[in-house]
């Protein structure tokens, strides 16, 4: 098994463990952590191994950190709401 794969198994247990925790701010600090650390792992595996297991590997990182793609896509959602504005 590749080093790349391997760090992307251990990212997902320690998130898991992470989320198991108490946290006072509802992990989001523990969130921008992780986004830090797994946005190279999965530069380096779609490096290593392709786009599709790249894709696949995004996929289960966004299952993980569901809440920031949430609010992420709420807020494009309202910032090109207002990039339109009222039709003349």
């Amino acid at each position: 098994m590749s080093t790349s794969i391997v760090l992307a198994c251990l990212w997902g247990v320690i998130a898991n463990i992470i989320a198991m925790t108490p946290s006072k701010d509802h992990h989001w600090r523990n969130a921008y952590i992780l986004i830090a650390v797994g946005i190279p792992i999965l530069g380096l595996i779609t490096a290593e191994h392709g786009p599709w297991i790249g894709l696949l590997v995004f996929a289960a990182a966004c299952s993980v950190l569901r809440w920031p793609v949430i609010y992420l896509g709420r807020w494009m959602r309202r910032s090109l709401a207002g990039a339109k504005g009222p039709v003349e």
